[in-house]
């Protein structure tokens, strides 16, 4: 079952109008997550919204949002007058133009979503605008409002939906010279770069990624199966950084480095298993109950059953 839309509204391309929804396309939900306990009690935090200067609590009815002049001094704006701000992209998605996928600074990138057409009908005009879009090898730029906010949306051509992904405005971006301007002029020699390249080479591939795995985890994981066997915790030894001493020594030992593990890794290996269940299958199952799937594979199938009769 898809998740519930975050936004639904139209989608136009000129006169051509559809309506659709808007879904996200990545989820934080499978994480580990933590409480926060009263290490006294061993009961859960629980967070109140109180009057910064008589410490009372306030009922969410009596709350607006306020914008401060000056220190001690907002200016209160309502919910009502929040909604009455009148944005045309509050329920469409106008496409302003189209540009090059290279033209789009990775840095303006926030989010993605999956944009699909929402009921029964429209489905044409969708497909019209999402196989022009695909056709001309285009992204298509546009205006949505979520959370009471308007975001420039970048949308592409998926499969038979369209990926729609929020960009940063301008003043969002800090420049890079506040960071860079402090780092070095270096001349890098011929000899430096070609086996830097060489190393590169080596390990050269496709990006899959199924082949990575979230070592922090997988190593919470760990922790709390021992914690929940009654295991003392020993710090692990934290890994040392090398001081390297000689640039091209260095090059050269991971020449001679990266070609064993490119050798190492030809080697046929057992595929990882999908985690598209979540890391939390690998949590340690409460005592007295049975995991769902052993549960289901002891029990014989109903064809199994059949053919030993």
């Amino acid at each position: 079952m898809a998740p519930r839309a975050n936004w639904k509204g139209f989608l136009r391309l000129s006169l051509v109008t559809c309506p659709v929804a808007l879904y996200p396309a990545t989820s934080e939900s499978e994480k580990i997550s933590f409480n926060q306990l009263n290490r006294q009690t061993g009961h859960r935090i629980k967070y109140l919204k109180v009057d910064a200067d008589t410490g009372d609590e306030v009922p969410n009815e009596d709350i607006v949002k306020g914008y401060e002049l000056e220190k001690g001094q907002y200016i209160e704006v309502s919910k009502e007058e929040l909604e009455e701000v009148a944005l045309e992209s509050t329920r469409t998605i106008e496409i302003d133009e189209f540009v090059d996928r290279s033209d789009i600074d990775p840095r303006y990138l926030i989010r993605p979503y999956y944009l699909r057409p929402d009921g029964k009908v429209g489905h044409d005009a969708f497909a019209v605008i999402r196989e022009t879009i695909r056709e001309m090898d285009k992204v298509a730029i546009g205006r949505v409002v979520l959370t009471n906010r308007e975001h420039i949306i970048a949308l592409e051509a998926r499969d038979k939906g369209l990926i729609g992904t929020l960009l940063r405005y301008p003043y969002e971006v800090r420049s890079e010279q506040e960071y860079f301007d402090e780092i070095q002029d270096v001349k890098v020699t011929k000899d430096m770069l070609d086996l830097a390249k060489h190393i590169v080479n080596q390990k050269a591939g496709r990006f899959d990624p199924e082949k990575f795995e979230d070592h922090y985890e997988s190593a919470l994981v760990e922790l709390i199966n021992q914690k929940r066997a009654g295991k003392v915790i020993r710090p692990k030894e934290r890994p040392k950084g090398e001081n390297v001493v000689d640039l091209m020594d260095a090059l050269r030992k991971s020449v001679g480095g990266a070609a064993a593990d490119a050798s190492t890794s030809k080697k046929p290996t057992k595929k990882a298993k999908k985690a598209s269940a979540g890391q939390k299958e690998m949590l340690m199952p409460i005592a007295g109950k049975k995991p769902a799937k052993e549960a289901a594979a002891k029990k014989p199938a109903a064809g199994a059953r059949r053919k030993s009769a």
